[in-house]
């Protein structure tokens, strides 16, 4: 059975870089320095402050509140399927 790729965890690493703990057990790097330095609708993330204090999971994916409302409709997000395409690691996290 295959599963809907959904981000059950985001965490910033480093500045452009997030680990996306995925439902199937895996972690996730994605990095997301192209889109920011692309600018566009990611021009906000070009401020470090608010790519770390915003990024969280929104609509099962890797997403940025950048309104502070918690309404999926009205963040950055990432489909959970270019998510599920970075590469797979070993969780740095884990103790």
């Amino acid at each position: 059975m295959d599963l809907f790729p959904q981000v059950l965890q985001a965490v910033a690493v480093e500045y452009g870089f997030v680990l996306a703990y995925m439902n199937d057990g895996t972690v996730r790097r994605f990095d997301a320095r192209p889109l920011i330095r692309a600018g566009g609708v990611f021009a906000p993330l070009q401020d470090e402050s608010v790519f770390r204090k915003t990024l969280t999971v929104l609509n099962d994916t890797v997403a940025w509140d950048i309104s502070g409302k918690r309404d999926p409709a009205d963040c950055i997000d990432i489909d959970p399927f270019t998510i599920q395409a970075m590469p797979r690691i070993v969780d740095p996290l884990a103790g």
